[in-house]
């Protein structure tokens, strides 16, 4: 019988240890410093804002572990003697492994700005950080969050709902432009601003200033603006948490660098999730993915091989959903955020003239297949958009059936007349006419949001 080793119970480590334990008797080991037990990290904003309570984010009860043979050890690993197989963890004590599965995670990144150590400054990644949030954010009136991505307008959120003043720094012009196409960034923008959140955009911050007693009191931007914060959230990216690892025989760049099967390159070692780096990403795919279905991915892709049935890490068509206070957002396979005129794909936009309302869908100009999508505003079927374009549908073909991935409740309202309207317009030589869908044909007078 084999002891495998898991170091980090995130959604990948765990993922591996629930479908190890289906299969095998081995005996199976989770190490985490950071909580007793698995936790949804996603629902962590939620505690903050009063809408949970931190064990209702736990999607199983305590006893499961005991009773699925699954240890769970709550330590931090200080070295690992890859040579002998073995973990060290404090007061020197020892753990050994046969097999070894590296599931640590990512951590914010800082980049050496002066008083980023001081007290009421840090990054939103797991419950110690919460926890200090917490405290850090009792009684206070005034915050900065830096960085403009997904974790950065949680930050305003969370703090917005507790009452506190929040300017949010985000180096681009508009929010996400990074990522977001011009029209989903402005409308994003807006309704950022609207939210009473005082964005400023291409704005950076160059340093953190000390109230004389180790506590930040406000942030001085590349201008010399000072802004005035008791507290100030960082969000800009994370790193894979592979800082004790750098000086060991396991190769390591931005992440634990692994083959197809998420091999290292020492024996019976393995890495999964938020730390990984893929050697040869996916087609389609980058070298870091820090997401959490990805993360589910490889842990069940590892168990597999551990079985006996050698797997390569295959994450399908890409997507990723998010909201953006009450704007929900949803993207499917690959959407640039810029498309050169002259380009291999074209794009179709839909925006509706005073809801925050768009549907934005790619295709390649060769054959007309669609290659990704994002939507605001709507729902939409995952397994539908994923069929789709891992089909390569035609652009027409998407048009025509749209009610099919429609996944708002029966009485919201529906847009695919408004959104077919468009499409006819700007392919007058090449009209279509919506199929009726799943959902019926659709409600062309439902409620409104």
């Amino acid at each position: 019988m084999r002891h495998i080793v898991i170091l980090g119970n995130g959604i990948s480590g765990i993922t591996a240890a629930r479908e190890l334990r289906k299969h095998t008797d081995d005996q199976i080991t989770v190490v985490s410093d950071e909580t007793p037990h698995f936790f949804s990290r996603t629902a962590l904003m939620y505690v903050y804002m009063g809408h949970l309570e931190f064990q209702h984010t736990k999607p199983y009860e305590d006893w499961f572990w005991t009773k699925n043979r699954i240890d769970l050890l709550q330590v931090r690993v200080d070295t690992i003697d890859f040579s002998n197989k073995l973990i060290q963890y404090a007061g020197g004590q020892t753990l050994t492994y046969d097999v070894l599965i590296l599931a640590v995670g990512s951590q914010p990144n800082f980049f050496d700005w002066p008083g980023q150590q001081l007290q009421g400054v840090q990054g939103l990644y797991g419950k110690p950080d919460l926890d200090r949030m917490e405290a850090s954010t009792a009684g206070i009136r005034q915050a900065v969050v830096v960085g403009g991505g997904l974790i950065g307008i949680e930050l305003c959120e969370m703090l917005l709902s507790r009452g506190i003043r929040v300017t949010f720094l985000v180096r681009e012009k508009t929010f996400w432009s990074s990522v977001l196409p011009p029209e989903e960034s402005a409308m994003v923008t807006r309704h950022i601003r609207d939210h009473h959140v005082d964005l400023r955009i291409d704005t950076e911050m160059a340093e953190l200033r000390d109230n004389g007693a180790g506590r930040v009191d406000a942030v001085i931007t590349k201008t010399g603006e000072t802004i005035p914060a008791e507290f100030v959230g960082v969000a800009v990216g994370v790193s894979p948490n592979i800082g004790f690892l750098k000086e060991t025989p396991l190769d390591t760049d931005r992440g634990i660098l692994v083959n197809e099967y998420l091999e290292t390159n020492l024996p019976d070692v393995y890495a999964i999730g938020d730390c990984v780096q893929h050697r040869h990403p996916p087609a389609g795919r980058k070298p870091l993915e820090q997401i959490w279905y990805t993360g589910r991915i490889m842990g069940e892709t590892v168990a597999k091989t551990l079985l006996g049935t050698r797997t390569p890490y295959q994450p399908g068509v890409f997507f990723n959903s998010a909201k953006f206070f009450d704007i929900e957002y949803q993207t499917y396979g690959n959407v640039a955020n810029f498309l050169p005129d002259d380009g291999p794909e074209e794009s179709f936009y839909w925006q509706h003239a005073t809801e925050n309302v768009a549907i934005r869908i790619n295709y390649r100009v060769s054959d007309q297949a669609v290659t990704g999508m994002n939507v605001l505003g709507l729902r939409q079927r995952q397994d539908v958009w994923q069929q789709w374009i891992r089909e390569g549908k035609s652009i027409k073909h998407v048009i025509e059936h749209l009610p099919q991935a429609n996944f708002d409740p029966e009485f919201f309202r529906q847009f695919e007349v408004d959104i077919i309207t468009r499409y006819n317009s700007e392919n007058r030589d090449k009209p279509v006419a919506l199929l009726k869908g799943r959902k019926g044909l659709f409600n062309l007078f439902g409620n409104r949001r």
